[in-house]
């Protein structure tokens, strides 16, 4: 995986159901690779850093379009 998994334009496009569809999936995914990390199973530290960046995004873009996702 290089960079991040998502687009800003692409967040702007989605419905809230869809971006709060998104932040679960990303926040269950943010959990496992912490979890990989803990046991030394995580290979590229890296994706903690994008999928944290990713969900920020999601929450700074929802606030912006005065969406409720938490």
């Amino acid at each position: 995986m290089k960079g991040s998994k998502i687009k800003a334009s692409e967040i702007r496009e989605m419905k809230a159901d869809q971006m709060k569809e998104k932040l679960a999936e990303f926040k269950k995914e943010l959990f496992n690779l912490r979890f990989q990390n803990d046991v030394g199973q995580l290979e590229n530290t890296a994706t903690l850093l994008y999928i944290k960046k990713d969900i920020a995004k999601l929450y700074t873009i929802s606030k912006e379009m005065n969406v409720n996702i938490s």
